[in-house]
């Protein structure tokens, strides 16, 4: 037997063909979503330093209206849609003041804050939680066609009636060729994981931040205007 990938898938028996055909579709699962994570990241660190640069000036001269508006245009920007919630609630509690004098203005707008950063953590970690299954299961996968490759080795000694290597090596290679993939495709995503996890980490702290800042301001804001009323 020539063992090559066509003689072994031909030799396969059909559970351990079914095993190759997960971890195959394992293997293009943890691609894409390795590909869209990584598109995704690229886009909200490059709109969120443009929209900061152009949210330094509009702040400077308290376009907070101009500002929350122009976050839109930022649509992959994670810093954009936090301040947007903020600027957003602020405004709105603004008005709210002036008929209910009572009503805590920065209270809410660090609630919205919150509220969107939650919202920002859950889309940046969409499909890591994929990735950690593909690594922690991939291997078992393997594992449950290595299983039925040794039960297709002892069929072949038994059929053949002796134990020589010829009437083991198919069923062996077989289950090797399934551990392997397993360990392999699993090996991808858990060092995928691993990244992407860190790229959430310096994101979600680069939100954290800007919120701080942002509410910082509008504190200072604040105060400036209950003085000069």
């Amino acid at each position: 037997m020539e063992f090559t990938i066509p003689q072994m898938w031909a030799k396969m028996g059909f559970i351990a063909k079914g095993v190759v055909i997960i971890l195959g579709v394992m293997s293009v699962f943890v691609v894409a979503v390795a590909i869209e994570r990584l598109l995704v990241f690229m886009k909200a660190r490059k709109q969120s330093r443009e929209y900061a640069l152009m949210l330094q000036d509009l702040l400077q001269k308290d376009k907070f209206k101009e500002a929350a508006e122009a976050a839109q245009n930022y649509k992959f920007s994670h810093v954009a849609k936090v301040v947007r919630a903020a600027l957003q609630e602020f405004m709105k509690g603004n008005l709210l003041a002036q008929s209910c004098a009572e009503y805590d203005v920065l209270g809410g707008v660090n609630r919205s804050i919150e509220k969107a950063a939650a919202r920002e953590l859950a889309y940046l970690r969409r499909g890591l939680a994929g990735l950690a299954t593909v690594g922690s299961t991939a291997p078992f996968v393997g594992l449950f066609g290595t299983v039925f490759g040794i039960i297709n080795s002892f069929q072949g000694m038994a059929a053949e009636g002796s134990g020589g290597l010829g009437a083991v090596s198919a069923g062996i290679a077989e289950a090797l060729v399934t551990t392997g993939a397993g360990i392999g495709v699993a090996i991808v995503a858990v060092l995928l994981y691993n990244y992407f996890t860190s790229q959430v980490e310096v994101l979600q702290v680069d939100t954290s931040e800007s919120a701080l800042e942002i509410l910082d301001l509008l504190h200072k804001r604040q105060q400036g205007a209950s003085k000069a009323a």
